[in-house]
């Protein structure tokens, strides 16, 4: 059997089939050459074009996926990957100017990096029940961690305020609204993010008054 080392998370060497380790590394490369043209604005590209860009031969893409639907599986994980080391706990408990601010530095960071792959996803959603489960799960993240990051606020309001609140948040800051500001509008992403701070702040300052 063929063997190689790999370093694991806690920094220890493991012995692992080398067959095994190139599968993966192959397969690495193919959802990784998927998201380099998402990222270039190509929405749709071939296997061909995914082959080429990830340097493998067309049948390494057929081999490691059955179909579209499990490589577009495959790169969800890797962008929620990618999304956890962009995304850090910001506390309840501090002043309000200051989560307001860090939240959106945050939200307009997560947002912007996710826009390619959100574009594409989107296209195929009505296809591919994976991707719709996706989608509703990156979403619902999301307005968890509105409801987390403003729970003082959230708190002090009424149950209708505070769902009404809740939601007004939600779709100040989700990637629907980026979207229109950065591609209908045509917003930069500063504007935008500015565009998203005084509405944050608009609908904060009632019920923190």
């Amino acid at each position: 059997m063929v063997a190689e080392w790999t370093l694991t998370d806690d920094g220890r060497l493991k012995r692992v089939d080398g067959r095994v380790l190139r599968s993966s590394r192959t397969r690495d490369k193919v959802v990784g050459a998927l998201l380099s043209l998402l990222n270039e604005g190509k929405l749709r590209p071939t296997a061909r074009e995914i082959a080429e860009r990830g340097h493998v031969s067309l049948r390494s893409v057929f081999q490691h996926f059955e179909d579209l639907e499990s490589l577009y599986a495959a790169l969800a994980e890797m962008q929620a990957a990618q999304v956890d080391e962009l995304t850090g706990a910001i506390p309840a408990e501090g002043a309000l100017g200051n989560r307001i601010q860090g939240f959106v530095k945050q939200r307009t960071r997560i947002l912007e990096a996710i826009t390619p792959v959100r574009r594409a996803a989107i296209l195929r959603e009505p296809f591919s029940a994976v991707l719709a489960r996706r989608l509703r799960w990156a979403h619902d993240m999301a307005r968890e961690e509105v409801e987390r990051t403003f729970a003082p606020e959230l708190s002090v309001a009424s149950t209708e305020e505070r769902d009404d609140l809740l939601w007004a948040l939600d779709a100040a800051s989700n990637w629907a609204a980026w979207d229109t500001l950065r591609r209908i509008d045509g917003l930069s992403i500063e504007d935008s993010k500015r565009v998203m701070l005084r509405t944050m702040r608009a609908l904060l300052r009632e019920v923190s008054a």
